[in-house]
């Protein structure tokens, strides 16, 4: 089986980018699980309810989160109906959505869980005790599991990898926008990388205008931050697996843009 994972969708050029490449990506490569990190999906912070119901509409079987999914105050209204959003689960117990889902596609079955670093992020539960909680969970049904894990720092990125390798399928780090080049699997059969990217303008600071976050830069001083809007990318990864073992065979890095044109 094959399951392919969109990077941080910024704003309505990542938006746009997904509408026109999410399909095309998934008759060229037939993945049987499609994800898609949402968190940014409006504005650059948050998801409305009409964007989340794009992607699946669009391919996706899933949409993950992470630190700005509370930053549009509509996902109150319809979080705990949206049977395939998952907010990140080391949020306290109490937080309204999903901890985690299970897609069924055929008579495979997928475990997606999404978590949130600690380090230079606002304080949470902690993810790595988190994470053996839901897995425990989810390998009564399927050893198959995707992480998305959202996070600032690399260092805690790999800490993830490592602490899960042979007990999750993939970790794919997510939160820091720029696509890492050390995609692997690890040695107990999980993949891994520290970021699949972001899909948004290619030609902005991850995704939003240049000018205001150099002159922050510059100044120290506070600058509003809005959506780049210009030449679009999107990345993300294809990940094999075996569905008998949810082990990883293969993970590869997937770039979109001007500079890496689609071919069908």
């Amino acid at each position: 089986m094959r399951l392919l994972f969109i990077g941080d969708v910024v704003g309505s050029p990542g938006r746009e980018m997904i509408r026109e490449y999410l399909p095309k990506l998934k008759r060229k490569h037939k993945p049987t699980v499609t994800v898609v990190n949402g968190e940014n999906a409006a504005g650059g912070k948050g998801i409305t309810e009409k964007i989340y119901k794009g992607f699946l509409e669009q391919g996706a079987q899933a949409v993950t989160l992470g630190n700005h999914t509370w930053d549009n105050r509509e996902i109150f209204e319809f979080i705990d109906d949206a049977s395939w959003l998952v907010r990140p689960a080391n949020y306290p117990k109490e937080t309204p959505g999903n901890e985690y889902i299970i897609v069924k596609v055929n008579q495979i079955e997928v475990g997606i869980i999404n978590l949130m670093g600690r380090t230079f992020m606002t304080p949470n539960d902690c993810p790595f005790k988190k994470a053996e909680e839901l897995i425990y969970k989810i390998k009564k049904r399927t050893p198959v599991i995707f992480v998305d894990f959202h996070a600032e720092a690399t260092s805690e990125k790999q800490a993830m990898g490592w602490f899960l390798d042979g007990k999750v399928t993939a970790v794919a780090g997510t939160h820091t926008h720029v696509q890492t080049a050390d995609n692997r699997i690890l040695p107990q059969g999980t993949a891994y990388i520290s970021d699949a990217g972001m899909t948004g303008s290619m030609d902005g600071i991850l995704g939003m205008k240049r000018d205001n976050i150099i002159t922050k830069f510059l100044t120290n001083l506070p600058a509003r931050f809005e959506v780049d809007k210009g030449r679009e990318q999107l990345n993300g990864i294809l990940i094999d697996i075996q569905p008998e073992t949810g082990k990883a065979n293969k993970i590869e890095r997937i770039q979109i843009s001007a500079d890496h044109p689609f071919y069908e």
